[in-house]
């Protein structure tokens, strides 16, 4: 069982940049791939990167690749998503999930997510 806790979000202007952050409970985190996701109103829920569980495969978004970098320290139990060059398209909830493959990331179900971190992004 992985208990999930997004932080980080909030309000930031066009070009600014966020770091979110996801705290995982339980022993077994770092056997876990982890992803984020997000969903703006009106929208699907949509893919926006994930990462191994040793952290040397990283895929991403086409809409956020090169501005967002998604990480991991295993030691502290926190999977990140730096953004960076924030567009108001990027307003969204944001939310991590956990599972134990990591596939190309987007595809798939994944077993455990977070309540999520609101992200608004202003022109």
């Amino acid at each position: 069982q992985v208990q999930l806790v997004e932080s980080g979000g909030g309000l930031v202007q066009t070009g600014g940049s966020l770091r979110l952050s996801c705290a995982a409970s339980g022993r077994t985190f770092s056997s876990y791939a982890m992803g984020w996701f997000r969903q703006a109103p009106g929208k699907e829920r949509e893919f926006v990167a994930a990462i191994s569980w040793r952290g040397e495969m990283r895929y991403y978004a086409a809409s956020v690749k090169g501005r967002f970098t998604i990480s991991r320290d295993n030691a502290k139990n926190t999977v990140y998503l730096q953004m960076n060059s924030l567009k108001p398209e990027d307003t969204a909830v944001y939310y991590c999930a956990a599972r134990n493959f990591l596939g190309d990331g987007s595809s798939g179900a994944y077993d455990y997510w977070g309540q999520g971190t609101q992200v608004t992004v202003s022109s």
